[in-house]
């Protein structure tokens, strides 16, 4: 038997299977060991056949298998091949999104433990004589075991000594056996509370029994949360098993706790946020079939779980569902592949799904369910808009609105909790001098840097490198130095000084670095009355506390400006999500949206939490102007620590994109050659090419973009291209 096997060599010239002889145990998606050149690596086995096209006695025979089970799935190996045609990416590199990292280098294996199991075959009697009459080590030893039948060796060790408990597996009393110990996520398993379904939350669980695509469109409060787990129960009693996915990290232990609580170890988690050890053992229980339902961020898309029977996306508009780095790829197609391969319903579930998802609901290509109202029938929190150019005319140039301010001190007043939104993390978003202009800027990036004057630091949010804040202008000198835009570190430095007896918690990126320190942060939180959390996007979605009244946006308009044509769509996507944390449960809620920009329409169909009057006038724009979802935007990103070489491929590549666009003249709608809005990171000079086209021939057109980027892969250069990129930057 011959396997084709593909080697773990991301190198686009190795990207191509080799024959090997197959061993008499060798099956299909194997991991394998394999002699390559001079040296054994790994491999995997995408297919068995009789014969090869090869003289079979130059052929290498495949040294071992390296798992007891296949790591890939026959839906895998179709999945992989999907990926390959369709996201235009290298075999080996799909195949590594399914195998967790560490695995895949043998830096992590099986946790095997020492335990010994009593094996008193004699009388307590005869077993003593066989010790000095002072030896008290053995005499505790034997009196602590004559009751239990098994210990980890460790402890015992721990308790009587190394040299006492060796003596005893000597003598057979206590025979040592190795098992696999899981190294579990830990997580706070609260009480379940098995809420009766309200009417319209039982019509959507009946109605996605039908295998289909679902756009589930519930404002927050609705009871989302609930009907997956009713869902997944009816999934569950089918004997099929159920995928999760949440968009944030931060949101995986409060649903792990929710699903544990409900469905006990059934439930296994996967996201970049566990160890080594605990992301090899929650793989293996899902490839054993010891888990049936996965939750996790974006990576557990690619669980080895099969006999799905239904997957859900949660907050399914959240840009992190689409992979910006290689491989690209987009979740929600990953999900519709998985969901018509196992016959099963896939549920995309938001208070404010996106244009994309909502226009396909409207024409048919998803079928739309809509809960419209909280399940406690709960009036949605009050959204006041504050006009801060007028605190300014009223000579409040701080960062907090009197309106803020006066609610805040309500809500500490009635030992209630507030959420404060800031859409940036550090104490201010850039450095300038005051006398000659000077901005501080990363030297490897094009990029401001950003104080964090906990750390006494200017950090790039880019690179991650490090710089001693100023003191002084490096320029001319001058001391008078002015701060950017405010971040959480300032905000949270503002809010002690005005409430001192206060306890304020903060959670961004620089917070939540140390394991767990999402749910201790979380934790704290929940348990603490009154409490002020303040965050960035963490906090925006998905987290439900009961005691929170008052959720307040310090800078709404953070996203509105930016040179993207979902700028709009994300800033009312951001005010909806983060208005819903507040007055979930049985105490009304209020919003205060701190604005320079009162009157701009976004900020009116958010304060009334008017979505589809929104998605009206967005589509009929994005309709008018061709953009997505009435157009493809294909973006060429060159970068290289040589500008000139950088410019000389991107001005090869325009040329060539120029001839095609000559070929397609009625289906190019825009196509321009420029520098990336930020022009350098990590020393690497970027620029880029922006295409846009129609939707028809847009498949053809894209595969013969993909073949011109191809011809200009080269080893000094970094060259790929991305459809409908979530950031242009």
């Amino acid at each position: 038997m011959i396997a084709e096997v593909i080697v773990d060599i991301a190198h686009s010239e190795i990207d191509r299977v080799f024959d090997y002889i197959a061993l008499s145990d060798t099956q299909r998606g194997q991991r394998v060991l394999v002699p390559f050149g001079n040296r054994q690596i790994e491999g995997y086995v995408l297919n068995l056949k009789e014969t090869s096209s090869y003289d079979k006695s130059k052929l290498k025979s495949i040294v071992r298998p390296l798992d007891n089970l296949p790591a890939l799935t026959d839906e895998s190996l179709q999945l992989i091949k999907f990926m390959v045609k369709n996201n235009h990416i290298k075999t080996v590199d799909a195949i590594r999104l399914f195998i967790p990292s560490d695995m895949r280098k043998g830096k992590v294996k099986e946790l095997l433990v020492n335990k010994l199991e009593v094996n008193l075959t004699e009388s307590k009697e005869e077993i003593l004589k066989k010790f000095r009459k002072n030896a008290v080590k053995q005499f505790e030893l034997l009196n602590f075991i004559e009751n239990n039948k098994e210990y980890y060796q460790s402890e015992l060790s721990n308790k009587f000594g190394s040299s006492t408990v060796n003596k005893f597996i000597e003598l057979n009393i206590l025979i040592k056996k190795q098992e696999q110990k899981l190294r579990t996520p830990t997580s706070e398993v609260k009480e379940d509370k098995i809420n009766k379904l309200t009417k319209e939350q039982q019509e959507v669980v009946n109605q996605v029994l039908e295998p289909n695509i679902y756009l589930l469109f519930g404002v927050t409060g609705s009871g989302k949360t609930e009907v997956y787990m009713h869902s997944i129960k009816n999934a569950l009693n089918k004997g099929k098993t159920a995928i999760m996915l949440v968009p944030e990290i931060s949101l995986t232990p409060q649903v792990l706790s929710v699903f544990k609580a409900r469905f006990g170890e059934d439930v296994a988690i996967l996201h970049s946020g566990l160890s080594a050890g605990e992301r090899f053992d929650e793989w293996q229980r899902i490839r054993q079939g010891d888990a049936k339902i996965v939750v996790g961020a974006r990576s557990a898309i690619f669980a080895p779980i099969q006999n799905v029977g239904i997957i859900i996306i949660d907050e399914e508009h959240d840009g992190s569902y689409k992979s910006e780095s290689n491989p690209r790829f987009e979740t929600h197609d990953i999900a519709i592949f998985r969901a018509k391969f196992n016959n099963c319903s896939l549920i995309l579930g938001s208070a404010t799904p996106s244009v994309e998802s909502y226009y396909k609901a409207k024409t048919g290509e998803y079928k739309l369910l809509e809960l419209p109202k909280r399940v406690n029938n709960q009036e949605m929190p009050k959204i006041q808009v504050v006009d801060m150019r007028s605190e300014i005319s009223s000579g409040n140039t701080g960062i907090f609105s009197r309106q803020l301010l006066n609610d805040i001190s309500e809500c500490i007043k009635h030992k209630n909790q507030t959420m404060l939104f800031v859409n940036r993390r550090g104490f201010s978003s850039f450095v300038i001098c005051r006398e000659c202009g000077y901005n501080a800027k990363c030297e490897d990036c094009d990029a401001s840097l950003v104080y964090h004057k906990e750390d006494k630091e200017l950090k790039c949010h880019f690179c991650g490198r490090r710089y001693r804040a100023l003191t002084n202008c490096p320029n001319c000198g001058s001391s008078y130095l002015r701060m950017g835009a405010i971040g959480t570190q300032r905000v949270v430095e503002e809010l002690r000084n005005e409430f001192p007896d206060v306890k304020i918690l903060r959670m961004d990126f620089d917070t939540t670095q140390n394991k767990n320190a999402h749910s201790k942060i979380l934790q704290e939180f929940q348990n603490t009355k009154p409490c002020i959390l303040v965050g960035t996007q963490m906090i925006a979605k998905g987290h439900d506390f009961p005691n929170v009244t008052l959720v307040g946006i310090v800078d709404a308009d953070m996203s509105l400006h930016f040179a993207d044509y979902r700028s709009v769509e994300r800033t009312y996507q951001l005010v909806t999500q983060v208005a819903g944390r507040a007055g979930r449960a049985d105490k009304i809620g209020k919003v205060v949206l701190q604005t320079y920009c009162p009157n701009h329409y976004v900020y009116r169909f958010a304060a009334n939490y008017d979505y589809k009057a929104f998605f009206d006038r967005e589509i009929n724009l994005r309709q008018t102007t061709e953009f997505p979802p009435f157009a493809t935007i294909i973006r060429i990103l060159i970068s290289s620590e040589i500008e000139d070489y950088a410019k000389d491929i991107a001005s090869n590549i325009n040329l060539d994109i120029t001839n095609l666009k000559q070929k397609y003249i009625s289906d190019f709608i825009f196509c321009k050659a420029m520098k990336s809005p930020v022009a350098k990171i990590q020393k690497k000079y970027r620029l880029q090419l922006v295409i846009r086209i129609k939707q028809k021939n847009s498949n053809e057109i894209i595969n013969e973009i993909f073949n011109i980027v191809n011809k200009y892969q080269k080893p000094r250069a970094s060259v790929f291209a991305e459809i409908n990129p979530s950031s242009m930057s």
